[in-house]
């Protein structure tokens, strides 16, 4: 008899959280092993109990789904990480790959969709959702450009956001440079804070210059 696959939950919605958890503590040969809220409590968690798959969110209230997985993968190269989110876009996607995600699904797959992305994971396989996998495809299929951009988490237009604030601009200068509006420039700094995991603009302007930015 073979031994149940062992699954652990990261999501910092209760209620979804216990859902998923009923759903697979409900399938044949599966096994929930525990379930986390944060970031930082799902790469201790999969530490102690080293699952074979996590099911990972991305927007978790430390550190990202993302950074969670790159920590976990490079602490338990047999654990796989199959991301569950809300967000459909390119970057999360490619970002989420790049950690070391074996599996990416929207929020909105069913049930047994999800069910059988967490075993595929557990035996080892690459799984995507069909929009996911169309748009994976469609990046495979196209020439890599001839340079990788620094900080590829970031869009073009946060890269741009990015050196400015590494030249020393203010947010009132990087909004009449680039002709946005001052909410839109503090948006595009609180995300790149969050997607470079600084906290704050005297760290950011470090990673920058590091980077060759500035």
């Amino acid at each position: 008899m073979m031994d149940p696959l062992r699954v652990m939950v990261v999501d910092d919605h209760p209620l979804f959280r216990f859902g998923l958890c009923t759903v697979l503590a409900d399938v044949p040969g599966t096994e929930v092993v525990g379930e986390a809220a944060t970031g930082l409590d799902s790469v201790s968690a999969a530490k102690a109990l080293r699952p074979d798959v996590v099911v990972m969110d991305l927007h978790l209230p430390d550190i990202s789904g993302i950074e969670a997985t790159r920590q976990i993968v490079t602490e338990l190269p047999g654990t796989g990480v199959l991301v569950l989110t809300m967000f459909d876009d390119s970057e999360s996607v490619f970002a989420a790959m790049r950690a070391g995600a074996r599996g990416y699904l929207l929020k909105g797959a069913g049930q047994d969709q999800i069910v059988r992305a967490v075993h595929g994971v557990g035996r080892g396989e690459a799984i995507f959702g069909s929009d996911i996998a169309t748009r994976v495809l469609g990046y495979f299929s196209t020439p890599p450009p001839s340079n990788d951009p620094v900080f590829p988490e970031l869009t073009s237009r946060e890269r741009e956001v990015l050196a400015l604030i590494a030249e020393g601009h203010s947010n009132a200068t990087i909004a009449r440079d680039l002709c946005l509006s001052p909410k839109t420039v503090r948006n595009h700094v609180s995300s790149i804070f969050t997607k470079l995991h600084v906290a704050g603009r005297a760290q950011a302007i470090v990673r920058a210059r590091n980077a060759g930015l500035g």
